[in-house]
């Protein structure tokens, strides 16, 4: 009930009578009233006037699952959604729910992540209170090889999300990182359980530097938050709503295409590498060019020195900025 009447209340430009939402809930005025008070103790600013109603003047950064699906506008993304204070990993969790349950579209929220996992092992700051650890649980009806694309779709939901919450245009350093002023502010992270040709699930973690106003000396160089950008907090929720609800459009054309042509364009656009020089690190040998985008496969095309062109895979591979990060 909680998250019905927050979802009421946001669609209310003015007040709300405690008898409409009886009414529209099919609940007493007490149970209302108990609702009420529990999002007060939250930290909601609610306005209780006598023969006018209830009015939401101000939502703090809480995330919760009432708040987060108050939010959401999705189908089926995040419509089973589990919510961790702190948790160890998010990725962990949500691989352990697609096993259990096998739920389509299964999103694990955390506030704080004790062993946070990054791109080949590396581990991730996970502070409590500051940022987005997310893990969405899929099961595409797609071949075991096209599953590292989920990757790509992801990093353009989260471009778009941010952009429509903050209004500001973060792009793409492939593969998996999503960067605004040239400092990360997202990584991806994307883990495959498969036969040699079915896909039992596919488990997209999400990491997203929000209200963090300071890193740590060895990161600070490469990393933000959108606070740090903006210079003021962001609502949590609303950018898990709204990188959700991108990733559900992005996805269905994916799983249409059954590759990433239908979303080629939207993915080149955001690309930071895109036309600059880069310093490919493949372990068989290392090897500088320009990038010219990625192919439907989600492979970087990378021009070389010599002309030719050559698709780069992420596998193990990483791209840097022949000056730095990007």
């Amino acid at each position: 009930m909680k998250t019905e009447i927050l979802k009421l209340l946001r669609e209310q430009d003015g007040y709300l009578s405690g008898q409409q939402i009886c009414e529209t809930l099919g609940v007493s005025r007490t149970a209302v009233w108990k609702v009420m008070n529990q999002l007060k103790e939250e930290g909601y600013q609610i306005e209780a006037v006598p023969n006018k109603g209830y009015h939401l003047l101000q939502t703090p950064d809480i995330l919760s699952v009432s708040e987060i699906e108050s939010r959401l506008t999705t189908d089926y993304m995040a419509r089973k959604l589990y919510y961790y204070d702190v948790t160890d990993s998010t990725n962990t969790d949500c691989k352990r729910y697609m096993e259990e349950e096998g739920v389509q579209g299964t999103l694990v929220v955390a506030d704080m992540q004790r062993a946070g996992k990054g791109r080949r092992g590396r581990s991730w700051e996970s502070p409590s209170g500051h940022a987005i650890f997310m893990s969405l649980g899929l099961k595409p009806e797609i071949s075991p090889n096209k599953a590292s694309m989920l990757t790509l779709v992801m990093a353009l939901a989260v471009c778009d999300g941010i952009a429509e919450v903050t209004g500001q245009e973060t792009g793409i350093k492939w593969p998996n990182d999503v960067v605004l002023h040239q400092k990360k502010i997202c990584g991806i992270l994307t883990e495959m359980s498969a036969e040699l040709d079915y896909i039992n699930h596919v488990i997209i973690g999400v990491g997203i530097n929000v209200n963090q106003t300071e890193f740590p000396e060895e990161i600070a160089k490469t990393a933000t938050s959108l606070c740090i950008e903006m210079g003021h907090p962001v609502q949590r929720a609303s950018v898990i709503a709204a990188v959700m609800s991108y990733f559900e459009n992005y996805y269905e054309k994916f799983i249409q295409a059954g590759d990433l042509s239908a979303i080629l364009e939207e993915y080149n656009d955001r690309l930071v590498n895109r036309n600059a020089q880069v310093r490919v690190l493949d372990p068989k040998g290392e090897f500088s060019g320009t990038a010219l985008g990625i192919n439907k496969s989600g492979e970087l095309l990378v021009k070389k020195e010599d002309g030719s062109v050559t698709e780069v895979y992420a596998g193990e591979v990483s791209v840097r900025g022949i000056y730095g990060y990007v």
